[in-house]
Parts: structure tokens; C-alpha cells; sequence
């Protein structure tokens, strides 16, 4: 089982895991192993999330799931194919997680009177610096 949060596990049997080459820096090693991992999960065939979890997912995470509702994570940072697996496994649950995270509406507050003042007579200063900058009196020409 994986954890994503306190009441939520993801059965290790819903993921699967492919393994391709991985191109970048290895030496030999990269032409004989194939270090890159792909995990998918499928997000409507899932029974470990309820169907308010699905549509969260889907929604927050529409960028990265098919048509199909496969989540697709792909991990080629380290040169074993074990610790890639690893690592897409925790990108998994921090996206999960990320996407199921309920966000505190914003509280509307109120600009105080002071600062708006002071934010006036800050343009107005500024206003007629470059207006005296600008302005050509008789003598100049």
C-alpha cells in the first residue's frame, strides 16, 4: 500500500511500471540498461479514491492525464532503474496529494486609508519631479 495521506492508500497493484532507455549522460551503461521509468495510474479505474477524489484529480491534474484517465509519470534522473522507480513514486503521491489539498478561500481585506494616501502623494511627488524635469521656461532657447 502506498500512503498519499492519512486516510488515503493507493493499492501497489493499481500503478504499473514500464522501463525504457534513457538517453543523457551514463557512458556504456545507458546503451545496456533501461534506467527510465514510466508510471501509470489510472485515475477512473481506481478503487481506492471515491468519485469526489477522481473529479478533483482529473481536474487539478487535467494537464497530465489522457483521455483515458491514465496519469503518466515519467522519472529518468538516476542511472538505476530502482531509485527512478522510487522517485516516480514520490512525485505519484506529491501530486496526489497537491491535487486533493483543499485551499482556504481568500478573505477579501481592505486597503487601509493610509496607505492609499500614501500611495497618492507618492505619484503626485513623482508626478511632478518629471514634470519640473520636462517643462522649458523662455530662457533655454
Amino acid at each position: 500500500m502506498i500512503r498519499i495521506s492519512d486516510t488515503l492508500f493507493i493499492r501497489e497493484d493499481e500503478l504499473s511500471f514500464t522501463a525504457s532507455a534513457s538517453g543523457g549522460p551514463g557512458g556504456q551503461n545507458v546503451n545496456r540498461v533501461n534506467t527510465r521509468v514510466t508510471l501509470v495510474f489510472d485515475v477512473n479505474g481506481s478503487t481506492s479514491l471515491s468519485e469526489y477524489q477522481k473529479t478533483r484529480i482529473r481536474k487539478r491534474l487535467s494537464s497530465r492525464i489522457n483521455k483515458e484517465g491514465m496519469l503518466r509519470v515519467i522519472c529518468r534522473e538516476s542511472r538505476s532503474q530502482w531509485a527512478n522507480r522510487e522517485l516516480a513514486v514520490g512525485r505519484l503521491i506529491r501530486l496526489l496529494k497537491d491535487a486533493l489539498k483543499e485551499e482556504r478561500p481568500r478573505r477579501k481585506t481592505r486597503i487601509p486609508a493610509r496607505a492609499r494616501r500614501r500611495r497618492l502623494d507618492e505619484k503626485k511627488r513623482q508626478a511632478g519631479i518629471k514634470k519640473q524635469r520636462s517643462t522649458k521656461t523662455f530662457d533655454e532657447y
